[in-house]
């Protein structure tokens, strides 16, 4: 069995079970203790499960309720950002009703947005977002509501209203935490009934989120990890691939 193969199948075995010991592991993979004790060794490393005595434990999502402000987030890991926004551009075409969604990654997917993708239709909840594709030329739509600060985006039940009578082809949301277990999470509640409802309106929805989201949940859950597609530009754990379709974005 092949390293890569023989570590996803460890990894599902220890989010059936949490917790496992190096014989067990070795016997339920038809593999040396010794090669056991190597893999998990690199999976501790790479943050995918954690080594006890004697053998492994499943990594508990990290919970957080830390969220950064609009420009700083910018800042952050823009090639990783800027490489998603083109990969999500490029399944943009003409004939498109495309909702886009607030944040720092989904505004590189605008700065992205070039020739056919020009002539689709967009609807946006960010404020960056819709001035962005003003200046580009494109037919831009925004719903009502209030402002939140801390993310310039259009939240609240005047906006879900607003929402609520589009059907889209495609969008294109943000998200604070990517998780096996908990799904797609988010920090303010306003803002995960706005994604939540996009995703039940769109036929087909995707989330733009860099390798730094991986094993983070927030307070709000938007939905499950099967409920859309994943776009970032590298996967940390392949054991996703067996959840829902994943994009993995090139850097320039």
């Amino acid at each position: 069995m092949i390293p890569e193969t023989r570590q996803r199948l460890l990894l599902e075995l220890l989010r059936q079970q949490r917790t496992a010991t190096v014989q067990e592991l070795a016997q339920a993979l038809e593999s040396s203790v010794s090669t056991i004790r190597r893999d998990l060794i690199l999976l501790d490393r790479q943050g995918l499960l954690q080594k006890v005595h004697g053998g492994a434990a499943l990594k508990e999502p990290q919970l957080s309720a830390v969220e950064l402000d609009m420009l700083t987030k910018e800042s952050l890991k823009l090639p990783e950002k800027q490489a998603i926004g083109r990969a999500a551009a490029a399944m943009i075409r003409a004939e498109d009703f495309v909702f886009i969604d607030a944040g720092s990654t989904t505004l590189q997917l605008v700065h992205a947005i070039e020739g056919e993708a020009l002539k689709a239709v967009y609807v946006t909840n960010g404020l960056a977002h819709t001035r962005a594709l003003t200046q580009k030329g494109c037919s831009v739509y925004v719903p009502g509501g209030r402002i939140r600060q801390r993310t310039e985006a259009i939240v609240g039940a005047t906006a879900l209203e607003s929402l609520s009578r589009y059907n889209f082809t495609k969008a294109f949301l943000g998200v604070n935490g990517v998780s096996q277990d908990r799904g797609y999470t988010t920090p303010g509640i306003d803002e995960r009934e706005l994604k939540a409802a996009v995703v039940r309106l769109a036929r087909e929805s995707w989330f733009l989120a860099d390798d730094s989201k991986f094993g983070k949940v927030y307070s709000a859950g938007i939905c499950g990890i099967r409920s859309a597609g994943l776009i970032t530009n590298r996967l940390p754990d392949e054991t996703y691939r067996n959840l829902t379709t994943i994009k993995e974005a090139e850097q320039a």
